[in-house]
């Protein structure tokens, strides 16, 4: 009789989260006409599948890269930040290419307040009045990964971070307060606090 062999502990996956306001954002694509989203996270194929339901031009500008992060979160005056920032977004001149739609992704939290403001001030260079920003900011934590999560929809536009364990750092908790200050020009449209403790924004960019 052959010796049992012993398996291995399946991998817990993660859960998929419930995201409300990505939801919607979602279905408003499906009920309107061609968009253009900037997704400043890393590219999926899930992704790129759910958007291509609706028809919107999608970019990808992976700010939540190593090197992006360190070198938006650098010592240069402003202005050199928007300038550094704008160089990491993809460029247009088609006027149906501005932005209407952008997806940050948790990216925010591992900015400083000065490369946040850069970044979505060269956001706005490109992007007409009104448009949507969507941002998830961790709130009741004082500690979140090292790294941006690499966040994937679901079929019905659920939200699973396959990023990974990466270890911990402290998180900045940005207050709505704070958000309203440093990304000047844009206003808070709604925000929901979610399941795992962090809070789920849309913004939009003012006339």
């Amino acid at each position: 009789m052959g010796r049992a062999t012993a398996r291995a502990p399946m991998e817990k996956q993660p859960e998929a989260l419930k995201a409300p306001l990505f939801k919607l954002l979602v279905e408003q694509l499906d009920a309107t006409g061609r968009r253009s989203v900037l997704d400043i996270g890393a590219a999926s194929t899930p992704m790129l599948s759910l958007l291509g339901r609706s028809r919107c031009r999608v970019e990808i500008a992976d700010i939540a890269s190593d090197d992006g992060i360190a070198r938006m979160n650098g010592d240069e005056p402003a202005d050199a930040l928007v300038e550094l920032a704008g160089s990491l977004l993809p460029r247009h001149a088609e006027e149906d290419a501005a932005i209407d739609v952008v997806l940050c992704w948790d990216i925010p939290n591992y900015l400083k307040p000065g490369a946040l403001s850069a970044l979505m001030r060269a956001v706005a260079a490109r992007a007409r009045p009104g448009a949507l920003v969507h941002a998830l900011v961790v709130y009741s934590e004082r500690s979140m990964p090292a790294r941006p999560g690499r966040f994937v929809p679901t079929e019905d536009a659920r939200l699973v971070n396959r990023g990974g364990v990466v270890g911990e750092i402290a998180a900045p908790r940005y207050s709505p307060d704070d958000l309203r200050r440093i990304m000047h020009g844009y206003e808070i449209e709604r925000a929901m606090l979610l399941a795992n403790g962090m809070q789920e924004f849309l913004f939009r960019l003012q006339n």
